[in-house]
């Protein structure tokens, strides 16, 4: 998947599946989920609870391009990169393949978050340098 720093293979199961017999637009929100935390930790054991010094992320915003059909058993491909990095918060971008064919692009907002305070903060300068942003 080129331009994407990061891929994870997903298989669909039936929990993603709607009545109408294709994937759920909620699930595929749960598959940006799962290929950020893979992202995440594989950037430096990182999590959505912790990116360091007692900050985790919030998303306020995300959006979702369904581009094709996805259907149980499909094997997909989902992508993720950095679009953007600022002081408290980072976007990342998202893309579903199947079979080199993309089935939905998207991103979402995330927000560095101290959970203890319940405020914002500035994104830890160890996650900044993982990202590529000194």
């Amino acid at each position: 998947m080129d331009g994407y720093e990061f891929t994870l293979p997903y298989v669909v199961r039936v929990v993603d599946v709607n009545y109408g017999g294709h994937v759920a637009n909620s699930a595929v929100l749960n598959f940006f989920q799962d290929a950020r935390i893979a992202y995440l930790k594989q950037l430096g054991d990182f999590s959505e609870l912790d990116l360091g010094n007692g900050c985790g992320v919030i998303l306020p915003e995300a959006h979702v391009n369904y581009l094709a059909e996805m259907f149980l058993g499909d094997v997909l491909e989902l992508g993720v990169r950095v679009s953007k990095v600022s002081r408290s918060s980072f976007v990342l971008e998202y893309r579903i393949e199947r079979s080199g064919e993309a089935t939905a692009e998207g991103w979402t907002s995330l927000v560095c978050f101290d959970y203890e305070a319940r405020k914002p903060r500035r994104l830890p300068e160890l996650f900044r340098e993982a990202l590529g942003q000194n």
